[in-house]
């Protein structure tokens, strides 16, 4: 028997949704989702899931950027300290990684306004510009200051990227596949991280290298501004700004003219055309929109509160007291980040998000209790190392399972096509002021409470998570954004 047509499915939840509030039993919801599939859709086939892999490619140099700028100065540091003459100043070195924190802090909070302004395809190229600016007055400069204006030139790149890059996957995505290629953005910042530790390789040894890695990051920002250029713009930005005709263009490009009528139909009922939407910033906190982005700042605090930072940062010296330099112990754990975002890839269109998101943090929860026992008094010294190198081991696994790349996916999902950029760039700024407050506490914490506590403390929150993930987060693999956005915005 064929399935309920779509608008009838939404007609059912308008109506079912007059009478209930968001907080109701999200399982009712998944109901909702499968119904409102079982339609069209299935009936015209799945479109093709190569036609927008080359646009997502040339997306996702933002997110291999990205990694890169976030590991370049881990080798080049010291190198970089003696030729600028900031030698020994922990203040100046500490300036030199947080000036990129702020910067990205900055970006990420006006990524919405840009990827709504001037589209997603001109937010990827002012993406790119900022670091291609930055890297360049970094590679140059005989100063410090210069090197810093670089560094706040770059983060705010860095900050617009990974932002605009979520809108744009989930965008020009097929349903079927959205999942695989949302891993995408976590796979190549783990492979721009690799990149800067083995382009970095040499700077202890060679004299101005650290220029020399500055300088190669400025090829992919350009290779991103340019390619571009020749790329898809989003379909529903296109849509949302009155533009039809130029939507039905760029899905041909997509997915298909078979799938163009219906696609644009499923717009519709969500996306309004010839409406330029003006989003107030206190529209996201209170009203019909204040569940969903809660969820999403919660889940990116919870992502950032699990103590992932602190753990890449305290690995170096896991591993040294393991009598593993600091190169080989770096290769290893982003060796097994980048194996774990591959397995997240594969499985993310298979098992869910949710699955994804509850397995990671659980595991997470594991790895950090083996930390706290390794920390503790009864545990004989033989057994020590291996709890403490096998628990950070298994801790970045885990997070590149679920915790890394889901939640930037899911938010690009969950969020109505009204908010979804100004929302997601909400919920990045949060992420990064979280980020912020960890790198800063983290030590401190760790001096004065010991790893035990410490690591006790990122335990509870990934069980936190894990209880918070099973309450709130809906399952969206498969789903439409637009049916993603029936099941979960309440009605007027």
């Amino acid at each position: 028997m064929r399935g309920v047509r779509l608008a009838d499915a939404y007609s059912i939840y308008k109506r079912a949704s007059s009478n209930d509030h968001f907080t109701d039993d999200y399982d009712d919801r998944e109901q909702n989702l499968g119904r409102l599939q079982n339609g069209v859709w299935k009936e015209i086939g799945n479109p093709s899931w190569k036609r927008p892999l080359p646009h997502i490619l040339v997306a996702i140099i933002s997110s291999l950027l990205f990694g890169y700028h976030l590991g370049v100065v881990n080798d080049t540091l010291e190198s970089m300290s003696l030729d600028l003459g900031f030698s020994g100043s922990t203040l100046a070195e500490g300036l030199v990684v947080s000036t990129c924190l702020g910067g990205a802090f900055l970006g990420s909070i006006f990524s919405g306004w840009i990827a709504d302004g001037v589209g997603r395809r001109r937010g990827f190229q002012l993406c790119a510009l900022p670091m291609i600016l930055g890297a360049s007055m970094s590679a140059a400069t005989s100063t410090l200051g210069v090197m810093l204006l670089g560094r706040l030139f770059v983060g705010i790149g860095m900050g617009l990227g990974p932002a605009v890059a979520a809108l744009y996957v989930a965008e020009v995505s097929p349903a079927f596949v959205r999942g695989t290629y949302g891993s995408f953005t976590q796979i190549a910042t783990c492979l721009g991280l690799l990149g800067a530790l083995l382009v970095g390789i040499p700077a202890k040894d060679t004299v101005g290298w650290w220029r020399v890695c500055f300088w190669i990051s400025t090829i992919p920002a350009a290779l991103l501004a340019v390619l571009m250029e020749f790329c898809a713009e989003s379909p529903h930005w296109l849509f949302k700004r009155g533009r039809a005709d130029l939507a039905e263009e760029e899905l041909e490009k997509l997915m298909g003219a078979s799938h163009v009528k219906y696609a644009i139909a499923e717009m519709s009922k969500t996306d309004k055309g010839d409406e330029v939407d003006n989003v107030r910033f206190g529209e996201l906190l209170y009203g019909r929109h204040f569940k969903v982005v809660f969820m999403g700042s919660a889940l990116f605090a919870l992502q950032q509160l699990s103590g992932i930072n602190a753990v890449f940062y305290f690995s170096s010296t896991v591993f040294k007291k393991a009598g593993v330099p600091s190169d080989i112990a770096n290769t290893c754990v982003g060796i097994v980040n980048l194996t774990g975002s591959i397995i997240a890839m594969i499985l993310m269109d298979r098992l869910g998000r949710k699955v994804l998101l509850i397995g990671s943090f659980l595991g997470m929860a594991i790895a950090t209790t083996l930390q706290v026992t390794a920390a503790s008094s009864f545990v004989p010294s033989s057994a020590v190392l291996f709890l403490s190198v096998g628990g950070t081991l298994l801790y970045v696994l885990a997070f590149s399972l679920g915790a890394g790349p889901v939640p930037s996916l899911l938010l690009s999902e969950i969020f109505p096509g009204r908010i979804r950029a100004k929302a997601m760039a909400f919920c990045m700024a949060a992420h990064w002021v979280i980020n912020f407050l960890v790198g800063l506490l983290f030590l401190p914490m760790l001096e004065h409470l010991g790893p035990q506590i410490v690591y006790a403390i990122f335990a509870g929150f990934c069980l936190l998570a894990v209880a918070f993930v099973k309450k709130n987060v809906v399952e969206t693999k498969g789903k439409t954004l637009q049916e993603i956005e029936f099941a979960l915005l309440p009605a007027h």
